[in-house]
């Protein structure tokens, strides 16, 4: 029996359209789930852990540390000023410290660092713990389609002699790229305003 061309053409899409939603759902799902197994934590310590923070751009060098009183701010600048800082910028960074994840790592000589530009970063964000222990993080260039950045975490080399490049997110950067003024508290404007001036009598002949 000769099929309608209609009802073939419809028998080959339906076919066609089965063989997508295998690759997509089916084989696609296999594949992002690999993915998602290759993310991991980049740090392990909780936001309270950390008693001071120093972040080193090309233009900048900023220590913070964690402030002893509970009072706001919870973060102050000891250098290059001395300064209450814009907690709303620092809970920024500290978000991404603490939950950020790797997408990839790629198993790297550490003479091949400068292709990722690790060796001449564009920030350096060195972490000290309540308990004295240190991390530090290392930014690099973005890759190829500026997804991601090329980073370092506690660059020890492996047994192999290798270094564990990392692909973080870019809002690393924009947590850290930032002029000084930007850290520092925001003024409250409301608290300098002038008051208004109670007028002096006019003075009278005498009278």
């Amino acid at each position: 029996m000769k099929l309608p061309r209609t009802t073939l053409i419809l028998i080959l899409l339906a076919l066609g359209l089965g063989g997508f939603v295998y690759l997509y759902e089916i084989r696609g799902a296999t594949v992002r789930e690999e993915i998602n197994e290759q993310k991991q934590q980049i740090f392990s310590f909780a936001e309270d852990d950390v008693q001071s923070l120093t972040v080193k751009t090309k233009k900048l060098t900023l220590n913070l540390e964690r402030s002893s009183e509970s009072s706001n701010p919870k973060w102050l600048i000891k250098s290059p000023i001395s300064a209450p800082a814009n907690d709303a910028i620092v809970s920024y960074l500290m978000d991404l410290l603490v939950k950020g994840k790797s997408e990839r790592a790629l198993s790297t000589p550490v003479k091949e660092l400068g292709e990722f530009a690790l060796d001449q970063p564009q920030a350096t964000i060195n972490i000290i713990l309540k308990n004295r222990q240190s991390h530090q993080l290392i930014l690099g260039k973005s890759n190829f389609n500026k997804r991601f950045l090329y980073a370092q975490a506690d660059s020890a080399a492996k047994p192999d002699g290798n270094i564990n490049v990392l692909l973080v997110s870019t809002d690393f950067a924009n947590a850290v790229n930032r002029n000084l003024s930007e850290w520092q508290q925001p003024v409250d404007n409301s608290q300098k305003l002038p008051g208004l001036s109670t007028p002096l009598p006019t003075p009278t002949n005498g009278k």
